[in-house]
Parts: structure tokens; sequence; C-alpha cells
């Protein structure tokens, strides 16, 4: 890679970053929307209840837009502008980090205020729980843990294979996190069909994941957090949560916060036990889910820092 072509997408990096910081996710004709209704529809042609099938799926469905980016990112091997225009445009459409933390601003002014009816229909905006009998405590938890999962999935991952990858890692990641998050989920309907998408997705994620924990670790002070805490929280407890990813980012953020975070969930009538992490912690309170979106918005920016120096340098230790 060229110096002017790693400058190109560290430039196209930033630029979407600020884009997605400035205006959040387009309101109309979004690209990862309109990829999940044709991802829709290829499902229906293609599943049947095996791991195989749910494999050849994932194949098509991630491979054929990856490949796509990667044809645009050939064509662009020379023409840093463009270069940096795609990136920036890719950038915006695959980050979803300012609507997140706008989501969960929402949902702790409803808290705030005591409207639990309005708390509980916001609750589907931002994960799959049943908010359904939820009191406000678990309102909050639940909020706090998808802003420090989805800080890592609507961030970190992106940016991370951005950097990596250009162009593909870019709409490679998001092509399988939008799958993991169609078919990668436990029911009867995706038990095998279900399982590439998801194994796939806790792959690409691995590195991420744990970049999003540290990086939560160093801002900690940033919203009266305890590093110290955030660390030990994140040693003890990352690996007790059953996805081997957002357990990192869900056990950085409640030592950071010095909230307790796991339990019982409730989702479409499957109830799952997870460990507690934070066990000395309170519960979350709004306000926490305040300081949750503030350090979400902190780890995201330092992410971007890093993903365009590493997208910059890149070029320099090839040579």
């Amino acid at each position: 890679m060229s110096v002017k072509i790693a400058v190109a997408t560290g430039a196209g990096l930033l630029a979407g970053a600020l884009l997605d910081a400035a205006l959040g996710d387009p309101r109309r004709w979004h690209p990862v929307a309109g990829y999940g209704r044709a991802a829709g529809a290829l499902e229906r042609q293609m599943y049947a209840p095996t791991t195989a099938a749910g494999a050849r799926y994932v194949a098509v469905a991630a491979g054929v837009p990856t490949a796509v980016a990667l044809a645009a990112s050939v064509a662009t091997w020379r023409r840093p502008l463009a270069r940096a225009v795609l990136v920036a445009a890719t950038t915006w459409t695959v980050l979803g980090s300012t609507s997140l933390r706008r989501e969960g601003t929402e949902m702790a002014k409803a808290l705030a205020s005591g409207d639990l009816a309005a708390a509980r229909e916001r609750l589907p905006h931002l994960c799959g729980r049943d908010p359904s009998a939820l009191d406000a405590p678990e309102l909050a938890r639940a909020t706090v843990e998808s802003v420090a999962e989805n800080t890592s999935d609507a961030a970190v991952g992106a940016l991370f294979w951005g950097a990596v990858a250009g162009l593909p890692g870019l709409v490679g990641y998001r092509v399988v996190n939008t799958l993991d998050a169609m078919v990668g989920h436990r029911s009867t309907r995706y038990a095998r069909f279900g399982t590439a998408a998801a194994r796939l997705d806790d792959l690409a994620n691995v590195v991420p994941a744990r970049i999003t924990a540290a990086l939560t670790v160093a801002a900690a002070p940033l919203v009266d957090g305890s590093p110290a805490r955030a660390l030990w929280t994140w040693a003890r407890d990352g690996r007790r949560h059953p996805s081997p990813n957002s357990g990192q980012c869900e056990a950085a953020m409640a030592g950071a916060l010095g909230v307790r975070l796991g339990g019982r969930n409730v989702y479409a009538g499957r109830v799952e036990d997870r460990p507690v992490l934070g066990r000395r912690g309170r519960a979350p309170s709004a306000g926490d889910i305040h300081r949750a979106v503030r350090l979400s918005a902190l780890v995201s920016a330092g992410a971007t820092a890093l993903a365009v120096v590493a997208a910059v340098t890149k070029a320099r230790t090839k040579r």
C-alpha cells in the first residue's frame, strides 16, 4: 500500500467517524437496513435446519458484499481522493455509535422521569430482552449492558477492521455483525442454521472487544470511575459471561461505573441466568446510563484515533 493511499484511508476513517458523530445514522435509505432486507430474502431461499446450510448462507451473504468492497478498493488503488471519499462514506454507514448513545440517553430520561411505560417501550431499540416485567433498575441494567456491548459492535469493531483491511474490512465486519444479529441468536429456528454466523462474529470481535475493554479502563476517570476497579473487574469477571466477547466489555463497564451487571434475562419466553459482573457494585440507575453513554463516546473517540494512526502508519511499516 502506498503512503498516499494509507493516508487517504486514515482520512476517510476520521471523516466517517466525524460524520457519524455529527449526524448519526442516515434516517432514510440506510444501506445496512437495505442489506438486512436483502439478507432476509436470501435466508428464506437458502434456509434449512442444518449447520451446513447456515455456512453456505453466510458464505454468500457475507462474501458477495465483501467482494464488492474489495473490487472498489482495487479500483481506487491509485486514486487517493476517491479512496478517502469512499472510505468516509462507508465508515459513516457502518458506524452506529451516535445512534446507540442517543437511544441510551432517551432511556435515561424516561427512567429519570419515572415513566416506566416509555422506558419499556424504548428497550427493544437497544436489545432483544422482554421489557414487560422489568422495573427501573433492571431496565437500567439492560441499557448499560447494551451500551457496553454495542460500543464494540457499533464502533470499535468496524474501526478496527477498517484500519486492518480498509474497505473490505469495514463492509465485511458490518455484514458479519448484521448476520449474527439476524440468525446467530439461540432459537429453535437458528439453533444450527445460525452457528456459522455466530462463530464468525465471535472471531471478528475477539480483538475489538478487548480493545473496547482496555479503552473503558483508560477512560474510567473521565466519568468519575476507577480504572483500577475497571481493570480488576474485567480481569476477574470478563470470562464468566456466556459470550467470549460481550463479557469483556460489560465487565470493564461494570467496574468503571461501580455497578452490578448480569443476572436473569428473559428473551421472548426464553430465560437466561447470567453470571454477575461487578459483584460488589450497586444496581444501575438512570445516572449510570448517562455515565455509560459518556464512556461510550470516549471509547469511540479513542478507537477512532487508534484506527487512524494504525491505517496511516501501516504503509510505512511495510516499506
